[in-house]
């Protein structure tokens, strides 16, 4: 997978938080060869500017000195990249480096990239660094201003590209995972092994834009809510959404509404009461939630015994 890698350090650096506090870089950890963002002994960075590094010029010190910053060690990283694998479903995917860097059992597979790449994208920071084809961060000792690029040629090459990173190593090869965005659908597209993968993703998505279109979902609801103790009920709402499908996944979606019969307490305009579930071959894709139209007082107390059981029958006393 090569830098590809670098999807799962940045993910986990911001997931880490604290992106804008400045610390001194581990001497050790920028000591590795490859391509690298220029960090040195003694630098102060932020988390934020070392995700410039990592995404736009795949520096490998700025992947070590993240996770460094984030785990204590490397090792520790490495371990937590592994767990959070695992809790993305990405079964045949496991980390060695930070970085990329060709290692024994460092190993994953086209899908789980692309699995792996969609969750990162729907993180906003990572999809506004992801995006850039350029960036002025700030490090050194002391910190100055300078400028990083994007080595990922997909942004300026394929019209709507949005991310997101690029890998090369002696064993893995040139690696890609590419995402570009059309008509309200995203596209992510993956290639391992790859020695003309500017040309191969940009036919790729092109197939996939054909294929896949945004289709809007049936959002409305005419369900009301009970509010207890006050005779009174609400209705319900929900925001515009589409969701991208092929046509023949289109008629294989079905429409769930989760709502309660009744609340107890006051209800505020745009509180959310419920949701309706969006599922494909009976598994969630698109949840959308159910919100208060109107608003209503009620005595905010918590109901007693008699009360709970009277409202489990339909009874508001």
């Amino acid at each position: 997978m090569a830098s590809t890698t670098k999807i799962m350090t940045a993910l986990l650096t911001i997931e880490a938080g604290g992106l804008d506090r400045e610390f001194t870089v581990d001497p050790l950890a920028i000591l590795v060869e490859g391509t690298s963002m220029g960090l040195r002994e003694g630098d102060r960075v932020s988390r934020r500017d070392l995700l410039y590094g990592i995404l736009l010029p795949s520096g490998n010190d700025a992947a070590n000195a993240a996770a460094v910053s984030v785990s204590g060690s490397i090792g520790a990283f490495v371990e937590l990249m592994n767990s959070r694998a695992q809790e993305l479903g990405l079964s045949n995917t496991h980390f060695v480096t930070p970085s990329g860097l060709d290692a024994d059992g460092h190993y994953t597979t086209a899908r789980d990239l692309a699995k792996l790449a969609a969750f990162a994208m729907k993180n906003e920071v990572f999809r506004e660094v992801a995006a850039c084809k350029s960036a002025e961060v700030e490090f050194g000792n002391p910190p100055y201003k300078r400028t990083l690029y994007n080595s990922n040629k997909m942004l300026r090459r394929y019209d709507g590209a949005i991310g997101v990173k690029t890998g090369f190593t002696d064993n893995a090869r040139r690696c890609l995972v590419s995402a570009a965005e059309r008509g309200g659908v995203t596209l992510v597209a993956v290639t391992l092994n790859a020695g003309d993968d500017w040309n191969d993703h940009a036919k790729m998505l092109d197939y996939g834009f054909t294929k896949v279109k945004a289709y809007p979902l049936e959002t409305s609801c005419t369900n009301r809510v009970a509010v207890a103790g006050t005779g009174q009920s609400v209705g319900v709402y929900a925001q515009a959404r589409t969701l991208a499908l092929t046509p023949e996944q289109r008629t294989r979606i079905a429409r769930e509404v989760y709502l309660p019969g009744f609340v107890y307490g006051s209800v505020g305009r745009g509180d959310r009461l419920g949701e309706i579930r969006f599922l494909l071959d009976g598994k969630v894709v698109c949840a959308c939630p159910l919100l208060a139209d109107s608003a209503v007082e009620a005595d905010d107390t918590e109901p007693g015994f008699f009360e709970t059981v009277l409202s489990k029958l339909g009874i508001y006393v």
